[in-house]
């Protein structure tokens, strides 16, 4: 608890700070999807606007939970959650990329692979 009015203004300031910065950057995220002139890849929405929207939002919950959930002063265990966290979240999405990069391609002409081939009928699956 803030034991005087200077620090309660201190605080006020500090927490209006950041929930600009929320703000702004949030407008950020919208318009690195949305507008043209800032779209970084190929054309459209893309791989490369979801990683630097996610990079975005990443920054916005370290805001959030450093400042208004007051992990700043906490012990240095927190920290290691919390860097544990990053870096699973970061490992998920470079799963999702590497699922997107390499696709279960059907059809294949091996007799026991075992792959769904949407071209044949569900009770002809082995070719019998």
């Amino acid at each position: 608890m803030a034991g005087s009015i200077e620090e309660v203004k201190k605080a006020k300031k500090l927490y209006l700070f950041i929930g600009t910065l929320l703000f702004v950057f949030t407008v950020v995220t919208v318009m690195v999807a949305t507008i043209e002139w800032l779209d970084f890849g190929e054309h459209g929405f893309d791989g490369v606007d979801a990683t630097i929207g996610l990079c975005i939002a990443a920054f916005k919950a370290s805001l959030v939970m450093l400042i208004f959930m007051h992990l700043n002063n906490e012990r240095p265990m927190i920290y290691f959650f919390y860097i544990l966290g990053i870096v699973m979240a970061f490992f998920c999405m470079w799963l999702i990329g590497l699922s997107k990069s390499d696709p279960i391609e059907y059809g294949n002409e091996s007799y026991s692979d075992g792959f769904y081939d949407p071209s044949k009928p569900a009770t002809d699956v082995h070719g019998k």
